[in-house]
């Protein structure tokens, strides 16, 4: 078995239990932006010091870390902080396996956008797949509440935080690929490890001061919620890393198609831990979601 694809497995299940943290704590203690931040405050010393750790024990130096390297950094760090606000706002729109299902769109458009930034082909059965997974969204975009013709409900505060995030993180995978690329090592691991330590530091300093300016009260708070906030943290650490490394040795469309086992792991946590109630109409969205992925993965 290639080693990206128990990588990629494990970098679902991460992000899965992370997800579930964000949603506790922007349903009760923090905001938004608090349970955002949350995710890089308590990862990026850790990433750090593991790989200051790891360089002193090895005697390695840092790669060199060119214009183009910072430049996908900094887009897919920001374009991920982004994209991230949007999901856990979106869990305040809609249930916890609803909300990943909208974010998991991110496969299809990873692909469209692998194909604008990296020229990366897309087959017919991979844009059949495509068209499956909009049917999908269709089918989603309507919440079970609400009357009307599903057309009506593509516009609304959920199906737009949905969507962007899946366009936000497609970018922050392409992006992270390319930094990542652009290293000069033969080591995938190490490159994943330099790429993660500079992104999440990015995004700790970025988030930060943009609190401090903002919002102080929220920083108190974050700090305030650390006992399960550090969790997050790990989580990201645990996740971010493990998604590094599958993106630096596989294509980031089928890294991203095989990580939408996640959406099946969020039906299970939706059920079990967040006891939310799943419509047929949801269940089918996220089936054919599902069928949409399984094809995508045939066609490429």
């Amino acid at each position: 078995m290639a080693l990206w694809i128990p990588v990629t497995l494990a970098a679902a299940s991460f992000q899965t239990v992370r997800f579930m943290l964000q949603k506790v704590l922007s349903g009760s203690r923090l905001s938004v932006a608090g349970a955002t931040f949350s995710r890089f405050v308590y990862s990026a010393p850790v990433v750090l010091l593991v790989l200051a750790a790891y360089l002193a024990m090895t005697g390695r130096s840092l790669p060199s870390l060119d214009l183009r390297f910072w430049l996908f950094a900094v887009v897919g760090g920001t374009t991920q902080i982004l994209a991230t606000l949007c999901v856990v706002a979106l869990f305040k729109q809609r249930n916890f396996a609803v909300g990943i299902t909208f974010k998991k769109t991110e496969v299809i458009q990873t692909a469209i956008v692998g194909l604008l930034l990296l020229g990366d082909r897309i087959s017919l059965g991979g844009w059949v797949a495509i068209l499956l997974g909009l049917s999908a969204v269709l089918v989603l975009s309507k919440p079970p509440e609400s009357d009307g013709a599903w057309w009506r409900h593509l516009t609304n505060r959920a199906s737009m935080l949905g969507l962007g995030s899946g366009v936000l993180f497609a970018f922050s995978a392409v992006t992270y690929r390319g930094a990542s690329l652009e290293l000069d090592s033969p080591d995938p691991v190490f490159r994943a490890g330099v790429t993660l330590a500079c992104v999440v530091s990015f995004q700790m300093v970025s988030m930060g001061l943009w609190l401090l300016w903002r919002d102080r009260a929220e920083l108190r708070a974050v700090w305030a919620a650390r006992h399960t906030a550090v969790f997050v943290g790990l989580t990201s650490l645990g996740g971010s890393f493990c998604w590094f490394l599958a993106f630096t040795l596989q294509n980031a469309a089928y890294v991203k198609a095989l990580g939408q086992v996640e959406l099946f792991l969020s039906l299970l946590a939706s059920i079990l831990f967040f006891h939310e109630k799943i419509t047929r109409r949801e269940i089918a969205g996220m089936g054919l979601l599902g069928l949409s992925i399984l094809a995508l993965v045939l066609a490429i």
